[in-house]
């Protein structure tokens, strides 16, 4: 059944997302603000999708530290859903990805205008030069700055590789940084198709003052890890007793009716359980 679902939502997060930038191309021919519209809704709607077909809920905490204006944000990335979910409550978000997608069809085009701050990796010193730079203008224009710290997608759990780029935005732009945790990893993996049902959460933590030493801000930055790994297991000892009940409900419900969803109060109209070999053969009885 998870094989199915994920196979759909994957159908519909790029037939939205062909209908969302082919359909609504001509916002790149206008100010910016418009083709931002456009993502924002696609995030939206691409999260309606993942709720109802993959059975995959996101959730947004800690909002009351969600910044409000020009901020810097240092978020977790374990997923292609990092990238979209922010969209939908982050008011002007600008997020650094790599250059090699800003050539791409529609997603790099719509990326490119609504000026996303594209780093060519490979350049090293000049890439952290460049996107200071691009950093600034896009500061200066009051948008939230949302950067992986890691670079790129990492296993749920991963001893973190912090790389250069988030310590040089926090020392250059001299303001506080956001941490923002999530488990996104659980129910959307970095690789394969497969979306697991269960809550993803993404929380706004405490913003670290500005004015740190780099030794002191990275201490602090890695802190925010554990509370990442406090919600993972939360979430995911969550995840595990609401899959069990789903399970149970299932396997003892009557397919009738479905009004009485456990085996200890079923429907004597239409089922009857008969025990065998230690589990349950459910046996409908005609009406």
């Amino acid at each position: 059944m998870i094989t199915i679902r994920s196979l759909l939502f994957v159908a519909w997060l790029y037939l939205s997302l062909a209908m969302f930038a082919v359909g609504l191309s001509p916002a790149l021919l206008m100010p910016y603000r418009p083709a931002m519209w456009v993502i924002r809704h696609w995030s939206k709607f691409t999260l309606f999708g993942l709720r109802w077909i993959a059975g995959v809920k996101v959730e947004f905490r800690g909002v009351e530290h969600m910044p409000v204006g020009a901020c810097l944000i240092a978020g977790k990335h374990q997923s292609m859903l990092d990238v979209i979910a922010p969209f939908a409550v982050l008011p002007d978000n600008c997020f650094i990805m790599k250059k090699e997608l800003a050539p791409l069809p529609f997603f790099g085009w719509f990326a490119v205008k609504t000026k996303m701050i594209a780093v060519d990796r490979s350049a090293h010193s000049k890439a952290l030069k460049d996107m200071v730079r691009q950093a600034r203008l896009r500061f200066a224009e009051g948008r939230q700055m949302l950067i992986f710290p890691e670079g790129t997608r990492a296993p749920v759990g991963a001893a973190p590789d912090y790389k250069p780029g988030i310590a040089a935005l926090y020392r250059d732009l001299d303001c506080p940084c956001t941490p923002m945790a999530t488990n996104s990893g659980v129910h959307w993996p970095a690789h394969g198709f497969r979306r697991y049902p269960g809550t993803v959460v993404y929380e706004f933590l405490p913003a670290i003052p500005a004015g740190l030493k780099r030794d002191a801000f990275m201490a602090v930055l890695e802190s925010s890890r554990n509370i990442m790994k406090w919600v993972i297991a939360v979430m995911s000892v969550w995840a595990f007793f609401a899959l069990l009940f789903r399970i149970t409900a299932s396997a003892f419900s009557c397919p009738m009716c479905m009004n009485k969803p456990l085996g200890f109060q079923r429907c004597s109209k239409h089922i009857r359980a008969k025990p065998v070999f230690g589990s349950y053969r459910l046996t409908v009885v005609s009406s």
